[in-house]
């Protein structure tokens, strides 16, 4: 009985403590609730609060003449904190507010953004998106003149979060060589991700407040810690001769039906890049910037005949061949120990002159002359490569360019077909720009430089860092071959196999490859075309390479395909370049006859005209103009009928005739290269008989 009672006792006292203990707690929670509510709740405030990244501003990407390529712009996300707004003010303007918004972003009505904002007062809501658009500084300082908006950040709530937005002026020219960033502000490719650790700058910190809907928002204007903004930097590349390049290499792309393209222009002297231009066809069968093939390791190809100057360079250096010697290369098919070589040529070409190998691009003679004279010592053969650059690693200042491949004699892939393949192009690879670059030391007296793409880095007015011409090789050969490479290049375009942009004006040197493709380890019918060389070639101050892959409508050599384009960024530099200009003297033009041009654009013919002092006037303020010489003058006439007949468009380019004819509804289509020789139609009959036109060029 006394153990029950004992029991009994305890589970008494047990239970009081549980009650007791229960009672405390319950008077704690109504302490903390009612009596100290406020007070924990600004402390929990505080506890929301945190230091957040404030990105820097990215520097900016500048032409060689400081026009911005890229740069950073701000904009700004609209929002507000009702709940911090005086209720008088905010029940006097709320109404001019809303109606100002309602005008401006034209998203929803006056009363809708009043009930918006009205509800989220009322609901003690401490971040309100206003509208999701991002608007500019200009609109932000108009923004911030509006009613209660004008009380400031601390009474009237409104917030303008700052958003850089990456802006690039000439859209997508060059894109894939400036490059782009990503959502963080990092470069991905290009210029913006070869030289992010500059741009990128670095970021700050600013006081946000973590709020409902795991968001957060910024708790004052200003920032805790200010960012560094990034550097900017200087290019090399020219806002024109890249739109130059990129419209031919276009144009040639289209013409040819071909895959992709790549086309880059270099200052002789310096070795500073102008442009850049690279077009892949895209899924829609346009053409845009996917690759930049002109420098990275995806357009490091067999460069073809291209590669026999370096081969007939070697010669020179290493024996006392002359142009005029001799060679028999038979009947266009040579057997190199288990390997059948040919020549373009059906029939081949018989017994030709050194000089005649090179211009006429015979592969069996190339192979021969360098079997000849290094079949016993390939190595020999192979150091002369060494010495011309083409095996150099270019130390470019772009990520992910490609590096020369040269086989050596050593290889266990050599083999005694290696070297007379290697001779006209092949067993090796090269990117475009490595090949430019060689060709650049010939126009340069030897003088091998190493390309270049940013000048400087810079710090508001000050220079950071300054990148001047290297100079890899003062000179890559003597001064007896050097001049014999440029009679063999000069003799491709007067005689040889690029005598079809061979001009009466300018010279052009250079050099027409053509190279089977290798698909899953086989050669295949599938080619890759390129005209690399320098102009004017008598003084060279600008080398140039083109490339265009698997052209198609019956043209597959480097003559038809490439060497058209190099045609066309060159004269159109000569017109538009003053210091190409300058070079030329003004009494080449003796006669009273216009050169070349015959009709066009008047604006620009008047600017030739003047500057080669030729005597001209208008009788049309019309902007296309065909010209008609009337004793020692050119009068410009017009060009143009009304609008349903047909323009008269012999003698002009094949893009100016093509823009005047589309936009009479018309289809052209054209055979030939050139300007315009004849039209299928006559000028003067009614455009609307007819639905297709055929130009004829030469």
């Amino acid at each position: 009985m006394n153990i029950k009672k004992s029991i009994l006792f305890n589970a008494k006292i047990s239970f009081l403590v549980v009650v007791l203990f229960s009672s405390l707690i319950i008077y704690r929670i109504f302490i903390l609730q009612f009596k100290e509510g406020s007070h924990w709740d600004k402390i929990s405030e505080n506890m929301n609060l945190s230091l957040l990244d404030i990105k820097a501003n990215r520097g900016s990407i500048l032409s060689d003449d400081g026009s911005i390529l890229a740069t950073s712009l701000p904009f700004y996300k609209v929002a507000i904190d009702p709940s911090i707004v005086n209720n008088s003010i905010f029940n006097e303007k709320i109404d001019s507010l809303s109606f100002l918004l309602s005008n401006f972003f034209n998203d929803r009505s006056k009363e809708s953004y009043k009930s918006l904002i009205k509800k989220a007062k009322d609901s003690g809501k401490k971040y309100l998106i206003l509208n999701r658009k991002r608007i500019n500084h200009e609109e932000k300082e108009i923004l911030s003149k509006w009613p209660i908006f004008n009380e400031g950040r601390l009474k009237g709530g409104v917030i303008f979060e700052k958003i850089e937005k990456r802006y690039r002026p000439f859209s997508k020219l060059g894109y894939r060589t400036i490059g782009s960033v990503d959502e963080n502000y990092n470069g991905t490719v290009g210029l913006e991700y070869s030289f992010n650790n500059y741009l990128i700058g670095k970021d700050g910190k600013a006081l946000y407040q973590k709020i409902a809907g795991n968001n957060w928002k910024p708790v004052f204007d200003g920032n805790e810690v200010n960012p560094e903004n990034g550097y900017d930097i200087l290019t090399t590349i020219n806002i024109n001769m890249q739109d130059i390049a990129e419209t031919a290499l276009l144009n040639g792309l289209i013409s040819n039906n071909a895959e992709y393209g790549c086309a880059i222009i270099m200052d002789v002297k310096s070795g500073d890049i102008k442009a850049i231009s690279n077009l892949s066809r895209n899924s829609k069968g346009g053409y845009i910037e996917l690759y930049n093939y002109a420098i990275g390791s995806q357009g490091s190809r067999e460069p073809g005949s291209t590669f026999k100057l370096a081969s007939m360079l070697a010669l020179f250096e290493d024996s006392r061949l002359e142009l005029m010697d001799t060679i028999d290369t038979g009947n266009g098919q040579y057997k190199f120990y288990t390997e059948i070589m040919k020549d373009h040529k059906e029939g081949g070409y018989g017994k030709i002159t050194v000089k005649d190998v090179f211009e006429q691009s015979s592969n069996i003679g190339v192979a021969k002359l360098i079997e000849d004279q290094f079949k016993d010592s390939p190595s020999k053969f192979l150091n002369y490569i060494n010495k011309f650059g083409l095996s150099r690693d270019l130390n470019f200042q772009m990520i992910g360019y490609g590096k020369p491949f040269i086989k050596n004699s050593n290889d266990s892939s050599w083999s005694k077909v290696s070297l007379p393949w290697m001779a006209h192009g092949y067993e090796l690879k090269v990117t475009p720009l490595q090949t430019l670059s060689f060709y650049n030391a010939i126009a340069n007296n030897g003088k091998f430089v190493k390309p270049l793409i940013v000048k400087k880095i810079i710090k508001a007015n000050n220079v950071i860092k300054e990148f001047d011409t290297e100079i890899f090789e003062e000179k890559i050969a003597s001064n007896r071959s050097i001049q014999k490479a440029k009679v063999l290049l000069e003799g491709v375009v007067e005689r040889g196999t690029a005598k079809n942009i061979n001009n009466s004006y300018y010279k052009i040197a250079g050099k027409t490859g053509t190279a089977k493709k290798v698909i899953n380890g086989r050669y295949v019918n599938k080619y890759y075309t390129s005209f690399v060389g320098f102009f004017p070639s008598e003084k060279p101050q600008y080398s140039c390479i083109v490339i265009i892959d698997e052209p198609k409508n019956y043209r597959i050599y480097g003559s038809d395909v490439a060497a058209p384009v190099f045609r066309e960024i060159s004269d159109r530099l000569l017109l538009t370049d003053h210091n190409v200009f300058n070079e030329f003297q003004k009494t080449e033009i003796t006669n009273n006859n216009f050169p070349l041009i015959r009709s066009g654009f008047r604006s620009d013919l008047i600017d030739i005209s003047n500057y080669f002092g030729i005597s001209n006037h208008s009788n049309t303020s019309d902007d296309w103009v065909k010209t008609k010489v009337i004793d020692n003058s050119i009068s410009w006439e017009s060009n143009t009928s009304a609008i349903n007949l047909m323009p008269n468009v012999i003698g002009m380019t094949y893009k100016d005739a093509l823009y005047l004819l589309e936009k009479r509804g018309l289809k052209v289509n054209f055979s030939g290269s050139g300007r315009v020789k004849k039209q299928s139609v006559s000028p003067g009959k009614n455009t609307k008989n007819y639905s297709t036109i055929h130009l004829s060029l030469r």
